[in-house]
């Protein structure tokens, strides 16, 4: 435990000790989704390039990356980029418009599986890693860089599906009607995905995101079977490297202690997850991300501030990084987004969080 105050020398010093639960000086912030819509610098941006060009072109990407670093005052960077990339470099035809991605083809049997290719990160969605190194390049060695991709479970369901809009029907009746399909598959992605986070890692990334959407969708058992092994297999790829690893499960709750099996150093949490319940879930095994409600920054910024007080209270401020619990809203005002971050700089912390079970 600390015993004095400690100053972090860097943001991205900072964001690494707080993912591995080592005493900062305050909650680094960033937000999910906070390069996007709400802002209109990035909606001059869109104006004059389709989302897939933005993606596929590092110049391009890079400065909606930095955008909201240097307009909303976020310790952290994400890169701009879509989960399906993975399933378009893996064979998928895939298109962006404005009502929704689509993949072409989806998966409708072992076949269709069998047919997806292993491709070269370097080669194929090198942009990405591109987009990584001119972020590092233009905002320098001191600020970190977060790298991300879909969970297999994930991207699995947007590959069987096709498209969605909150139905994932038939990826469920193909988990428990076709295990052996589901396998297969969940397989094939995790091998890709770590290929390609390992090279977001060597072009700069700090860190790296797993976004798994639709975690609420398994059962516990489910999950345990068939998701959390290939997670895992991505995240041991990825221990070489060193960069920690955050994932995040939106329907959190059922799945927290499997999560902290994963080899994640940060689980993120959705806003349906009591920080302090799951800090005592899990101990301290594993930092915390998140959880405030996106909706909360279409509220006015004094109830944005004592939300996020009331979130970094619940952690204590250690092995915390502060986040929504889900993707910033498009509708949220710039000024309760710079809110957000402001309150999260300025919260207080405890040096030495209460200790909790399974230390």
């Amino acid at each position: 435990m600390a015993s004095k105050q400690l100053t972090c020398a860097t943001a991205k010093e900072r964001l690494l000790r707080a993912c591995r639960f080592e005493p900062v000086d305050r909650v680094p912030v960033w937000m999910m989704r906070q390069a996007g819509r709400y802002l209109p610098e990035y909606q001059a941006v869109r104006a004059r390039h389709s989302f897939l060009e933005i993606c596929k072109t590092p110049e391009l990407a890079a400065e909606v990356s930095i955008q909201p670093f240097r307009l909303v005052g976020v310790d952290a960077i994400i890169v701009f980029s879509d989960i399906l990339i993975v399933a378009e470099a893996m064979g998928m035809p895939l298109d962006v418009p404005d009502s929704g991605p689509v993949l072409s083809d989806p998966i409708r049997n072992f076949a269709d599986v069998l047919r997806l290719r292993d491709f070269d990160p370097n080669v194929e969605t090198r942009f990405v890693s591109d987009a990584i190194r001119t972020i590092c390049a233009e905002v320098g060695p001191e600020v970190p860089v977060i790298g991300f991709a879909a969970a297999p479970w994930t991207l699995a369901c947007y590959m069987i599906e096709g498209k969605t809009r909150g139905d994932v029907s038939r990826a469920k009746a193909a988990l428990r009607e076709e295990p052996a399909m589901i396998s297969e598959l969940l397989g094939k992605i995790a091998r890709s995905t770590a290929a390609y986070l390992r090279a977001q890692v060597d072009a700069g990334a700090s860190v790296v995101q797993l976004f798994d959407t639709w975690a609420s969708e398994l059962s516990h058992e489910e999950f345990r079977q068939y998701e959390l092994p290939s997670i895992r297999h991505v995240f041991d790829s990825l221990s070489r490297p060193g960069a920690p690893k955050i994932l995040f499960a939106k329907g959190s709750s059922i799945h927290l202690e499997s999560m902290s099996e994963s080899g994640a150093e940060v689980l993120s949490v959705d806003w349906m997850t009591d920080l302090a319940q799951a800090r005592q879930r899990i101990g301290r095994r594993v930092a915390l991300q998140g959880n405030v409600d996106p909706s909360i920054l279409l509220q006015d910024e004094s109830m944005v501030r004592q939300a996020v007080q009331a979130a970094v209270e619940k952690t204590g401020g250690q092995g915390h990084i502060l986040n929504l619990g889900h993707g910033i809203l498009p509708t949220t005002p710039v000024a309760n987004a710079r809110a957000f971050v402001e309150a999260g700089q300025q919260a207080m912390t405890k040096q030495s969080a209460p200790r909790v079970g399974n230390e």
